[in-house]
């Protein structure tokens, strides 16, 4: 199979063409018009320099909020009511957290300053989102993503000082 170059013109080739890794093309930009049309298509940017790639992993991971199981041991966690839950109250502050998380046996995150202000104007047009956990009014962590109609496409899940990263979904599904 062959790795696909974009232009300037905002398309992207059949995602049946991407390798076998979900490799499907590099180059173009991170437009409004350009991200939008990757996610409808199932393709996303992930790329830690220049140039931008553009990937379509087959399978990929769905979760389904009605089927989310909370285990025994999260339950007393969660009703203990330590954490605060919101939703689109801290979007920046989330993705530069996931931005400058220590990752153990990587130089860094794939999150440049890039990618930050392309999906701050995403937030800002209404498409991305934030999830964001709260402990005594300090942000501990969060997720981002980007909506379309009844899809969330999650790009970060992190809990940068809780304990236990398992808890944050449940908050999050039912904000």
């Amino acid at each position: 199979m062959a790795i696909f170059a974009l232009d300037e013109s905002i398309h992207f080739p059949p995602v049946h063409l991407a390798e076998p890794d979900g490799l499907l093309a590099i180059g173009g930009d991170l437009s409004n018009e350009r991200l939008l049309l990757a996610y409808r298509s199932g393709i996303f940017p992930w790329y830690s320099q220049p140039p931008i790639l553009w990937w379509c992993p087959d399978p990929r991971f769905v979760l389904f909020p009605k089927e989310l199981k909370i285990s025994k041991s999260l339950k007393p966690l969660l009703n203990r009511n330590a954490f605060e839950f919101t939703v689109n109250k801290a979007f920046r502050q989330v993705i530069s957290h996931c931005k400058n998380v220590d990752r153990p046996g990587q130089p860094g995150t794939w999150i440049g300053e890039e990618i930050v202000e392309a999906y701050c104007r995403l937030h800002e047009l209404g498409y991305a989102h934030s999830a964001e956990v709260w402990q005594e009014g300090k942000l501990v962590g969060g997720l981002y993503g980007i909506r379309l109609g009844k899809v969330f496409l999650e790009k970060v899940c992190l809990a940068w000082l809780v304990t236990r990263p398992s808890m944050l979904l449940p908050g999050m599904y039912n904000n």
